[in-house]
């Protein structure tokens, strides 16, 4: 298997399914047709596209967005960079920041969106008038919509069991073999991205290597006024801090009586971790 019908059966899996469980269901199907050495192949492409992902400014955009900045979560986030095709996946490794432009990123900033909506009644007389403002923000990611895709990385390991018969054999000894080792698990003493380690705080570096990111979550070289410097914030701790978990709703009444200049407001705030 050469590198175009690696990528033709991971975008094929994409068009042919509607859920990520049936998109593995559906690679390990196939590549459980193939013989034991083109199910090799097939992992030795996936784990070079994976170490091509493998950088710090990836590591930086992948921690920004998830919020996450875990050796495995960042695998698992390279792993859904794959998934979604070799066109999208070359746009990003060769420039990180692009990330903003995926449909798929942009979905997601569209569920942590902030959203307002403010309503105004008057009583018969006129004499009162009642504000309803409700604000909801940071809606919970979906599953499917998750920047990460683990199980799409042990596709061509439990094909290559069903078609060897054992259950402890693994393709990636058979990679290894070939000279092809990973860079995951990432930043660990056994592998690391080759490239220069930087500081994510360092706000003037990340708006140079990171602009777009930057300018979608207020990055700025300086701090602002407003901002509040935390102890919990470490040598690679970016900004800002935290994805959108769950949803928050927030209302307010507002009663406002003619004539005497005056107001009394009611709030009720409410969390939950559901969809809105």
């Amino acid at each position: 298997m050469d590198i175009d019908g690696f990528w033709d059966l991971v975008e094929r899996s994409a068009q042919e399914t509607a859920t990520r469980q049936e998109r593995v269901s559906w690679l390990e199907e196939h590549l459980s047709r193939l013989s034991a050495e083109e199910i090799v192949d097939f992992e030795a492409w996936f784990t070079l596209c994976a170490n091509r992902a493998c950088t710090w400014d990836m590591y930086a955009a992948c921690w920004t967005i998830t919020g996450s900045g875990s050796s495995d979560g960042f695998e698992y986030f390279v792993d859904w960079l794959i998934s979604l095709g070799r066109g999208p996946f070359g746009k990003v490794t060769e420039c990180p920041d692009r990330l903003v432009e995926l449909p798929e990123v942009q979905r997601l900033f569209e569920l942590s969106r902030n959203f307002s909506h403010q309503r105004t009644s008057a009583s018969k007389d006129g004499a009162v008038q009642l504000v309803r403002l409700t604000r909801v923000r940071r809606q919970r990611w979906p599953d499917e919509d998750w920047p990460e895709f683990e199980s799409f990385a042990y596709v061509a390991c439990h094909a290559y069991e069903r078609v060897i018969g054992q259950d402890t054999a693994h393709p990636a000894e058979a990679v290894q073999a070939r000279g092809i080792t990973s860079a995951f698990p990432f930043l660990s003493f056994l592998a690391e991205p080759e490239d220069e380690a930087w500081d994510f705080s360092d706000r003037a570096e990340y708006t140079r290597r990171l602009p777009g990111l930057a300018r979608h979550y207020g990055i700025t070289e300086e701090p602002r006024e407003h901002d509040e410097p935390s102890p919990a914030r470490t040598r690679y701790t970016p900004w800002p801090y935290g994805p959108a978990w769950g949803e928050e709703r927030t209302r307010a009444w507002f009663f406002h009586r003619n004539g005497e200049g005056g107001r009394r407001t009611r709030e009720r705030r409410h969390r939950s971790y559901g969809p809105v």
